[in-house]
């Protein structure tokens, strides 16, 4: 479950709707196997503690991700997703090679827009306009991440590392609910009906990556480009 293939399915029409979006979520989180969620799981933690060690291949990983959720999107329009995924997915990431530095900038945007439309979610905002908050974190982490390359580098992999750590750990944990008895659907109540939930399900874990990677980077040789 890649972050950022997440976010190009979803965007730009089920960011417009909220309800449709937790629904595309959840879809992704039930629909993992316990083999699969345990590999989310502890690429997910490496990927929060430690992505700033392997922050080019993550930003080419996601960029091809990204290429290829775009690609099967308009790939779709002219009845040939899948060529046009897979074209996508090469020319995103051939092209994030050389633009490495404004590829990790635009990833540290797009990780702030993410982070501001969780935070409009969780206060319950008008879902029309979630947009709005998305586009403000967008302006801010793209401005932050411009001018302070690491921070650029913590924000989208500890970000990343959240999303695939946490989707599996909910999957698991939605798993062992079903199998439970009496069988109860806490997460998936808590998914749907508690806005702050998914919220603080990302953003904790996040600050956390954060921190730790800071600690860790002042301790470590040259890394930067």
């Amino acid at each position: 479950m890649n972050p950022l293939l997440v976010l190009a399915e979803v965007s730009p029409h089920a960011i417009k709707n909220a309800e449709l979006s937790i629904d595309f979520i959840w879809d992704q989180i039930a629909a993992l196997s316990w083999f699969h969620a345990i590999v989310a799981i502890s690429f997910g933690i490496v990927y929060l503690l430690y992505g700033w060690r392997i922050f080019k291949v993550l930003a080419v990983i996601c960029f091809g991700m990204i290429g290829l959720g775009l690609g099967m999107y308009f790939g779709d329009k002219v009845d040939n997703a899948l060529w046009g995924g897979v074209i996508g997915l090469i020319v995103l990431a051939i092209v994030s090679i050389p633009l490495m530095k404004w590829s990790i900038c635009i990833l540290g945007a797009l990780a702030g827009g993410m982070l501001a439309a969780a935070i409009w979610y969780a206060l319950e905002l008008s879902p029309q306009y979630i947009w709005a908050g998305a586009a403000v974190g967008l302006v801010a982490g793209g401005m932050i991440s411009f001018i302070i390359f690491k921070v650029a580098v913590m924000l989208f992999t500890s970000l990343g590392g959240s999303i695939t750590m946490m989707a599996g750990v909910l999957a698991l944990l939605h798993q062992f609910q079903l199998l439970s008895e009496p069988t109860t659907t806490a997460i998936y109540d808590s998914v749907h009906n508690q806005s702050w939930f998914l919220p603080a399900v990302l953003i904790l874990p996040t600050l956390i990556g954060v921190y730790t990677q800071n600690r860790l980077i002042k301790n470590a040789d040259k890394w930067e480009l």
